[in-house]
């Protein structure tokens, strides 16, 4: 069974195009190299600056974990988290 997952982000005032193109990069490396993954999207909030969501989509749990646990992950992450203002809500889906 498929799992969607929600990660709600907002980012420093004056840093959005910094994490936009962070994640760009970040995108590219889960569609390459990470099978399990079905969707992986940023989205930007029409109104509230600095506010994003990224749409995720598993083929599974292991698929969850490859991807936190994935080489390109760890290495984005120092570029990714001081641009993050506030902590992520991480919501989880089931498919249905």
């Amino acid at each position: 069974m498929s799992i969607g997952l929600i990660a709600r982000v907002k980012i420093v005032a004056g840093k959005e195009q910094e994490f936009e193109t962070a994640f760009a990069w970040q995108a590219e490396q889960v569609r390459a190299h990470e099978p399990g993954n079905q969707l992986y999207k940023l989205f930007r909030a029409r109104d509230q600056q600095g506010a994003y969501v990224v749409m995720e989509i598993y083929d599974d749990a292991a698929a969850i974990d490859a991807h936190r646990n994935s080489e390109h992950m760890r290495a984005n992450r120092p570029k990714t988290a001081p641009l993050i203002a506030e902590p992520t809500v991480i919501e989880l889906y089931d498919a249905v």
